[in-house]
């Protein structure tokens, strides 16, 4: 439904997307995740058509946005970061307001208002001022102005900043329930556990460039270990025979925290707690965790600070 292909944009000579491709399809949602800086909102921008790529092409159901933007745009609704809401208007007065740039009238707008206002919860505040609404109604708020004119594809820039859990929630089971009916989203977070509940693939930038995009499984694969051990043991382990003899991926000790990373959690952990135990050193404390987005993401783009 969505093809960008080799996506090249520069500010003042500054890279800010290099050679981004990625694709999404009808009934998909793919998280789009990246440090700040690494040309998420840029390539948000360049996929709707806001901002023309200085190389490369957007593609909606196989048609050039290039060539033919005007059409292509009305296939897709775009939540931006920042709320684009008329805060005098009425909810109502929002939506058939969107809807008629994107020429509804008569009978079909009001359907589509109803409809989109039905679908995140604010059918009862339709004539309340978004003046008078909270950050989580604002953003479902925002959410049904990209929805009204019913579009193939929804591109969603951190949707849920600031908001409750009850609105996060909510917002969540919204994209669950579009993709269901077939839409193709496209979904930007900072949230890593968002992503993972969200999303199908995971596309990962980078300084503009795509190092990483596949599924949440394939990508957990690319970890040294999947799970890992926190031991509290007595005494100083030889972690380099433990790591042999027990087919664990990586040992380390701190004081007396032996870290033990795992592949598989059920054939290893024994085999560890066996080699320990035939070794003399008695185990204090045993905790096991599972290797989450945040690690890959922190794995493939380091922990430095990005402004």
């Amino acid at each position: 439904m969505l093809e960008a292909r080799n996506l090249v944009k520069s500010y003042g000579g500054r890279a800010v997307v290099s050679d981004v491709s990625l694709t999404v399809a009808a009934g998909e949602i793919v998280g789009l995740l990246g440090p700040n800086g690494a040309g998420k909102t840029t390539t948000v921008s360049m996929l709707c058509g806001l901002v023309a790529p200085d190389r490369g092409q957007v593609l909606v159901a196989g048609g050039d946005m290039a060539t033919d933007s005007q059409r292509l745009k009305r296939r897709i609704g775009l939540v931006p970061q920042d709320l684009a809401l008329y805060e005098d208007l009425s909810a109502r007065a929002n939506l058939e307001l969107f809807g008629a740039l994107y020429g509804l009238a008569g009978p079909l707008r009001a359907e589509r208002v109803a409809a989109a206002l039905d679908l995140v919860g604010l059918a009862d505040r339709a004539r309340d001022k978004p003046s008078t609404f909270s950050g989580g109604m604002k953003r479902r708020l925002n959410i049904a102005c990209a929805l009204v004119h019913d579009p193939d594809i929804l591109l969603c820039d951190e949707p849920t900043v600031g908001v409750d859990p009850q609105s996060r929630n909510a917002i969540f089971d919204n994209l669950e329930a579009l993709r269901t009916r077939g839409k193709a989203i496209v979904y930007t977070t900072h949230y890593m556990e968002e992503a993972e509940r969200l999303a199908d693939r995971i596309v990962i930038v980078d300084h503009g460039r795509v190092v990483a995009s596949d599924t949440l499984q394939a990508l957990y694969r690319r970890l040294r270990a999947t799970h890992s051990l926190e031991i509290e043991v007595d005494g100083v382990v030889d972690t380099a025979r433990l790591q042999r003899d027990s087919g664990a991926r990586q040992v380390a000790q701190v004081d007396a925290v032996l870290t033990v990373g795992v592949d598989e959690l059920t054939r290893t952990a024994p085999a560890v707690l066996s080699w320990l135990a035939e070794n003399g050193h008695a185990v204090r404390h045993l905790s096991s965790g599972r290797a989450n987005l945040e690690d890959v993401f922190l794995t493939l783009t380091g922990r430095q600070l990005r402004d």
